[in-house]
């Protein structure tokens, strides 16, 4: 039996609560055995980003080829790249190996409000990372992004999740974090040709730091055991519900979320 193996493309996230660090520690939880490529380095904590640190190109290529030289890979993630020559050497490294389903997270603005990525950078996300990925996960800017216009309304959120499709995704996840619905925190999922909404009570709290670094690492962890899509989604949904429902309160701004809170299930 080959224990499943999953990847994250990110950055490192100093303060621990988002980026690789989150992906690893979800990685864990969900019993796979976690591995990245960093793609920067950036100095960071709960009040916001404070400096970023891109990696060399030949660096990140090299940590890609070492990875695919020696491991079983079953699924990956991408987070945050950066610039445009770092997603160049993310696809053309993911062209090449056979990793399984990949999940883009299309990080681009932190949660303080801190862009992540170039104009570049973005335009690269769409042309060329997107076409290749299994799922795409953006919040509600985000997909305003991707989609190329403004999202108001359930149908515009339904709307934009089929002009993202468009791009050449299979499945695309509009996140509710953003919407303005006070009770209920509500993910619109188009797996194909099958839709379907994913809801959540609303938690008022600021501990939600990487919340969609933990959600999009659940979904890739489950799908590199082998999980369909659908179980993936509902899966990852549950987990990061339980993660923001019991914060653990660290820091001064925008805490972590807890990546053990769903162990109490099987206590």
């Amino acid at each position: 039996m080959i224990f499943p193996q999953a990847v994250t493309i990110a950055g490192s996230d100093s303060g621990g609560g988002a980026g690789i660090q989150a992906d690893i520690k979800t990685f864990q939880e969900r019993r796979v055995f976690g591995m990245s490529a960093i793609t920067a380095i950036t100095a960071q904590n709960t009040l916001g980003v404070h400096a970023i640190h891109p990696i060399p190109v030949n660096i990140l290529a090299s940590q890609l080829e070492a990875l695919n030289d020696d491991f079983s890979i079953t699924a990956v993630k991408t987070g945050m790249l950066v610039d445009e020559a770092t997603i160049d050497t993310v696809v053309s490294r993911l062209r090449r190996f056979n990793w399984g389903p990949l999940i883009v997270d299309p990080v681009m603005i932190a949660k303080g409000g801190a862009p992540l990525v170039n104009d570049d950078a973005i335009k690269s996300i769409r042309q060329n990372l997107l076409p290749l990925a299994s799922i795409v996960t953006p919040n509600i800017p985000e997909a305003e992004t991707l989609a190329g216009m403004r999202i108001r309304s359930i149908e515009q959120i339904e709307k934009a999740a089929k002009q993202i499709q468009k791009l050449g995704v299979e499945t695309v996840i509009i996140k509710g974090g953003h919407s303005e619905d006070k009770q209920e925190s509500r993910d619109y999922v188009l797996d194909g040709n099958v839709a379907f909404w994913l809801g959540a009570k609303r938690i008022d709290t600021e501990h939600t730091h990487g919340t969609g670094c933990t959600f999009s690492a659940c979904i890739t962890a489950e799908l590199a055991k082998g999980a369909t899509t659908e179980y993936a989604v509902r899966t990852a949904k549950e987990f990061i519900t339980r993660a923001i429902s019991e914060p653990i309160y660290i820091g001064h701004g925008h805490g972590p979320t807890n990546h053990w809170a769903h162990r109490k299930e099987n206590t």
